[in-house]
Formats: C-alpha cells, structure tokens, sequence
C-alpha cells in the first residue's frame, strides 16, 4: 500500500450528515486521495451535556451514508479499541499499516481547529499526516494563534474552502427532538434508519463506550 494518498476523516457522526459527505468528497478530488477512511469515534468527553447515539448505530448511519462511494471506506478502529481513543494512536496505527510511503491526511472542520493545540501530542499528529481543515460558516480560527502554539503548524495544513451547506449534527439532533423534519439534509437510507431505531427522539443518558479525547 506505499504510496497511497489516504484521507482519514474523524468524527462522532452523530447523525452523519450531507455536509459531511461534500466535505469527504471535496478532499477526496482535491486532494487526489485515493481513498478516504472514516473513523467513527467513541464517546467524547466534551460532548457530555449531549450525548451521542450509541456506536452501533452512529457506525451503521456511516455505512449507509458511503457505500456507493467507491472512494469511501469506513473504519471501527476508534470504536473497537479499549480505553480512551486518542487520534494520534488512530493515525500512528494508520502510519503503521500504510508504510512511511503512503501520504496521510487529517480532515477535520475549521470549529475543531480551535480545540487542536489541546489534544493529545498534536506535533505528532502534524507528523504523521498532514491537516486538512474545512472551512465552517460562522467559525473563524486565528492560524497564527496555533502556529505560535504549535510551531510548525502551517506547513503542515491546508484549509479546504469546501461548499458548506451550513448543516450541523447538533441542529439535526434538536430539530429530531422537536418532531422537525431532516429529509434533505442527511442521505436517504441515514434518515429511515434514524426513524426506523428512533433515534433522538429525547435528550440520551451517558452511554458505557468509553470516551474518544481527540
């Protein structure tokens, strides 16, 4: 597999959306990836005051949403993995798979960016791949505040002016629990699945899968 230009793409995806999706394909054209791998994430720990629908299910809204997307694959290593799940063991385990060869990128929204200088060891994160931010309606981030946090950082990112339709899973959550309609703004087969297992429909109780701090 040395050689390959691989996306990797985190996140809850609590409900995967269509916005996601442009995001993934943007990159995945832009960026001549030939593959990108989504990684569904365990329960983040700042997420707490909303808590995510259980994995099984945040997996399985992914595996529909891609799967006629040759481009697209999906990973339940972030969910299978004991313990906390950090990303720079998810893309150290990725360097290790794909070889010193292969080329990594780190998607990731602009809103996430802000939280980046505190996870774990980002200089190596920025060593094992490179970041590619898309841009969010709404989020400005000061780059140079980062850089000065993480020397370096620069370089080593790249910010996708994706098309950004402005959906956020936290608005579909909240317009689930108002009895709103989301046709439209998750794929199809997302949106019968989330009606079929009655997905929040109410506010979650903390759910036993561990905690993802990115």
């Amino acid at each position: 597999m040395a050689g390959r230009r691989v996306g990797i793409f985190g996140g809850t995806f609590d409900p995967v959306h269509i916005g996601h999706l442009i995001i993934a394909e943007e990159a995945r054209v832009r960026l001549a990836l030939d593959t990108v791998v989504w990684v569904p994430a365990r329960i983040s720990p700042h997420k707490l005051c909303d808590m995510p629908a259980p994995a099984s299910h945040r997996l399985r809204m992914v595996e529909l949403a891609v799967v006629t997307n040759d481009g697209f694959e999906v990973s339940t290593m972030e969910i299978e993995r004991e313990g906390p799940s950090y990303t720079v063991d998810t893309l150290q385990a990725y360097r290790d798979a794909l070889g010193l060869e292969a080329e990594m990128f780190f998607l990731m929204g602009m809103d996430s960016l802000e939280a980046f200088p505190r996870w774990r060891a980002p200089e190596r994160i920025l060593e094992l791949c490179r970041l590619v931010v898309a841009g969010r309606p709404g989020h400005e981030v000061d780059l140079a505040g980062v850089e000065r946090q993480i020397p370096g950082f620069r370089a080593r990112t790249d910010v996708l002016d994706a098309v950004d339709i402005g959906i956020a899973s936290t608005d579909l959550r909240a317009r689930l629990r108002a009895g709103l309609p989301i046709r439209y703004q998750v794929p199809a087969e997302v949106e019968a699945y989330i009606a079929r297992e009655g997905l929040y429909v109410s506010a979650r109780e903390p759910q036993p899968e561990g905690s993802a701090p990115r």
